[in-house]
């Protein structure tokens, strides 16, 4: 499906190899995509995957459960918590 005019807003280079720009271009094709189309249809999903994984955590039903419970009510603080406080600056 070509794109239009109206979805161009920036523009991206990239050198690769002739082989394997020939291999790019007859996947487009076959897929019936030009090869801008056809790269951004396979990197888009691909770099929401990665941010994903670097950004999102996971945890079981269970943990979730104890997260709120924590922030709902955090125990109160110990020896250690209360010098570690105390050595902080004034202000943040």
């Amino acid at each position: 499906m070509p794109r239009s005019a109206d979805n161009k807003s920036e523009r991206f280079q990239i050198r690769i190899p002739p082989a394997q720009k020939a291999m790019i271009a007859r996947a487009a094709a076959l897929s019936h995509k030009d090869m801008t189309d056809f790269i951004l249809d396979k990197i888009v999903p691909e770099a929401q995957a990665v941010i994903e994984a670097a950004e999102v955590t996971t945890v079981s039903g269970r943990d979730f459960t104890r997260i709120l419970n924590l922030l709902e009510h955090p125990p109160k603080p110990n020896a250690k918590l209360r010098a570690a406080i105390a050595t902080l600056p004034d202000t943040l």
